[in-house]
């Protein structure tokens, strides 16, 4: 089986590639955005999947998957996303999507789920979503007050809480509570992770 993985995140697009790569029927070739792999997959190398990280350049959200798509009718596209609601995901299917994997899907899940969708199987976003995307609403919009979305687009920038503190004229302690309301509502495991699903709302 030859997949491409492709994902503007080095290290996550070599994790992936590396613990696919372990098993013996599997090879990988990787891409940093949707240009390169539409080139790659234009060569001569036939694939069997294709995985696209949903905010990688050139996507344009799931314009990207049509455009791939298109350049490979006969090959399953899956899309990967770090935190995207399931609304998107419900919307990607719908799009004609292989699949929708979470980049926070176990390792053993992942080569399920990739030989699935190889054999031409749907990977369905209700079997692999967690809590993050139980959070949102119907419209994928996060119920977060003005003042998290705040402390949320600093928290992405990488700021630590004394820093977004001074940043808003708040108390420290004032946001850490606002932190873990917002990790609440939006189902963030941890400040990395809530920092992926402020890029997805278009606040990184």
């Amino acid at each position: 089986m030859r997949i491409l993985l492709a994902d503007d995140q080095e290290l996550v697009r070599e994790t992936l590639a590396a613990f696919l790569r372990q098993e013996s029927d599997i090879s990988v070739d990787v891409a940093r955005d949707l240009p390169q792999a539409i080139e790659l997959v234009r060569g001569t190398a036939r694939y069997d999947l294709v995985l696209l990280d949903y905010m990688m350049p050139g996507m344009n959200r799931l314009g990207g998957l049509q455009a791939m798509r298109q350049a490979v009718p006969d090959v399953p596209v899956a899309i990967l996303s770090g935190a995207a609601p399931q609304v998107v995901a419900e919307q990607a299917i719908a799009a004609g999507a292989a699949g929708f994997l979470p980049k926070t899907i176990s390792t053993r899940s992942l080569l399920a789920a990739v030989r699935f969708m190889a054999a031409g199987e749907i990977y369905s976003p209700i079997m692999a979503m967690g809590k993050a995307d139980n959070a949102a609403p119907a419209g994928g919009k996060v119920p977060l007050t003005g003042r998290e979305m705040d402390v949320l687009k600093r928290l992405s920038q990488g700021l630590a809480n004394k820093e977004i503190a001074r940043d808003l004229g708040l108390q420290e302690v004032t946001v850490k509570l606002h932190v873990k309301t917002l990790f609440r509502k939006i189902g963030a495991k941890n400040r990395t992770h809530a920092a992926l699903i402020a890029r997805e709302m278009g606040l990184g």
